[in-house]
């Protein structure tokens, strides 16, 4: 899990990053959650994905939005953060010009910021969202989604109610050649603190279905 520091459009970025030797190894990147309510690319539920890609044979990226660790810059509350998303994945492709496959992964501010990603970045073929707080920020750039994805939300998360998210997934799914895997972890918070393992597992078992299907 060597460190990288690369440039950003403020600045060096601090990230760890995994490279799978072989060609045409998939990449995953992945978005941690807020930086101003403690959110680091060491968050546990970062870390979890990180490692559950690492295992499937992915070249895997996270790194520290700007003003975060050792990245230099400022918070910018969105937009900075999508430029900063822009060059990790620009940074990750240089390594890997043969990818077979690019996934993104984020934590809810960084859930945000990754679906708009996706929508600038149409070799993103895969996504997932945890905690999306689609009641804080808007999602209806989603129009239309471009990318199948599995969202995981907590019952009893006490940032982004619910029903938020569901409404979101119901809108995802309604589009046309979008297949959108929900999951509700029952007595989850926004952290999904005691929750990892349930995390951890729906993870693999939506992998084990995309990465057969897209085989």
């Amino acid at each position: 899990m060597p460190e990288v520091i690369f440039n950003g459009p403020d600045g060096r970025l601090e990230g760890r990053y995994h490279h799978r030797k072989g060609g045409a190894a998939p990449i995953a990147l992945l978005l941690h959650p807020h930086p101003l309510h403690g959110g680091t690319m060491n968050n546990k539920i970062v870390y979890t994905l990180y490692q559950v890609f690492v295992r499937r044979g992915f070249s895997v990226l996270r790194f520290n939005f700007r003003g975060v660790g050792r990245s230099q810059g400022e918070f910018d509350n969105g937009p900075g953060e999508l430029s900063d998303a822009a060059s990790a994945l620009d940074w990750m492709q240089s390594y890997n010009p043969n990818a077979s496959g690019c996934w993104i992964g984020g934590f809810s501010f960084g859930a945000w910021i990754g679906m708009q990603l996706m929508m600038r970045r149409p070799e993103i073929s895969g996504f997932i969202s945890l905690a999306p707080p689609a009641s804080v920020n808007d999602f209806t750039f989603l129009a239309p989604c471009p990318s199948s994805g599995l969202i995981i939300h907590g019952e009893k998360d006490e940032v982004v109610p619910v029903s938020s998210v569901g409404k979101l997934a119901e809108k995802l799914s309604s589009q046309k050649t979008i297949e959108i895997d929900y999951h509700v972890i029952a007595g989850a918070d926004h952290l999904f603190q005691d929750k990892i393992d349930a995390v951890s597992t729906l993870i693999n078992e939506y992998l084990d279905k995309a990465l057969d299907k897209a085989a």
